[in-house]
């Protein structure tokens, strides 16, 4: 036998589970000073002060100069922006998203200042918005220009401006941008996803409206001498994904967007090296530095044309190559007849 450890007393398990308590949870004592109340007040009133008097000095101004020199119109609209940011980074785990990383609450968040530039800063006019279904698939295929996509951006922001039944528009983008690291987490979080034939036909088959843009990267980098001169569509792989998905086929015609970054060169050794489509030298980048980045505030228009009703085809109408490059050729050219005629209607470039 062997003796029991001097010092070690033993009692029943009954015993011990009944003298045993729960675990209390003891917060840590706050570390530093704690801010007076009329300190903490005045920090939570913060904002309404500022509006407030930002209202008095816009209403003493206006009776002044007999203007409108500030518009609290857009500074709501950012002031709305940062309260939703702020409540929504508030939600922590507490939200879903699709399988492709969708998140409409979020996406939705930016309509605020996405507006702003929608009806003041490019005063965009649109046109055939009707021609948009409020319910059901369709596929939205528009030129594309202007450096950056800024064209898809109003175009998702006109759907919620313009349309009386406000939906979402799924915007196909190149592969390349879903490889950045922060770029690619924002364009999926807002509802974009990559080119390819078989997420079109997901996204169409959950009734979704999708935006494409067949001209791809060589729209967005074409020099400014080419300016609304549509590149090629490709070989048709929207229209036989459209035929395959059952979806009409929308054509966009937008304005404006060419003249927002006027790209006048190319630094095409620089952008080999970054991996890049294109580096883009404009009249001020990047000779203005971060300035350079601001968008010039053109007159814009875009114009949703008739559907053209490809989903009456059968299925396997989608592999007759004479017949996709057709019903291609005819979107190509009722977007490029859009966009000439729209530039007849615009008086300026600014106007």
């Amino acid at each position: 036998m062997t003796a029991e450890p001097a010092g070690v007393m033993t009692e029943p398990k009954k015993q011990l589970k009944k003298r045993s308590r729960k675990a209390e949870i003891v917060k840590p004592a706050p570390q530093g000073l704690r801010m007076p109340k009329a300190v903490r007040r005045l920090q939570r009133n913060a904002p309404a002060y500022a509006m407030q008097g930002l209202v008095e000095l816009s209403t003493r101004l206006r009776e002044a100069t007999g203007h409108e020199i500030i518009d609290l119109n857009r500074v709501m609209g950012f002031v709305q922006f940062a309260y939703q940011q702020r409540e929504l980074a508030q939600r922590g785990t507490a939200y879903s998203v699709d399988d492709f990383g969708f998140d409409p609450q979020w996406t939705e968040s930016f309509l605020s200042v996405f507006k702003v530039l929608y009806r003041d800063y490019w005063r965009v006019e649109t046109t055939g918005i009707e021609n948009v279904p409020a319910a059901g698939r369709a596929l939205l295929v528009a030129n594309h220009a202007g450096v950056l996509p800024w064209d898809g951006t109003m175009i998702k922001t006109a759907m919620f401006v313009e349309h009386p039944h406000p939906r979402h528009v799924r915007a196909l983008v190149a592969s390349l941008f879903m490889g950045m690291p922060i770029l690619s987490w924002f364009l999926r979080r807002t509802g974009q996803t990559v080119g390819h034939p078989d997420d079109t036909r997901r996204l169409l088959e959950r009734d979704e409206l999708v935006l494409v843009f067949p001209e791809g990267v060589k729209g967005t980098g074409k020099p400014f001498k080419d300016r609304y001169r549509l590149r090629r569509f490709g070989r048709g792989g929207f229209v036989s994904t459209a035929i395959r998905a059952g979806a009409p086929i929308i054509p966009v015609s937008v304005v404006g967007s060419e003249e927002i970054y006027p790209m006048i060169a190319d630094l095409a050794p620089v952008a080999r090296a970054l991996g890049m489509p294109y580096v883009p030298v404009t009249p001020f980048w990047p000779w203005l530095g971060p300035l350079g980045l601001l968008p010039l505030p053109s007159k814009w228009r875009i114009q949703f044309h008739e559907p053209i009703h490809v989903e009456t085809y059968p299925p396997d109408a989608a592999d007759d190559r004479n017949l996709v490059m057709a019903l291609a050729d005819e979107v190509r050219e009722t977007i490029q007849k859009g966009v000439y005629e729209n530039l007849k209607r615009r008086r300026s470039i600014f106007n």
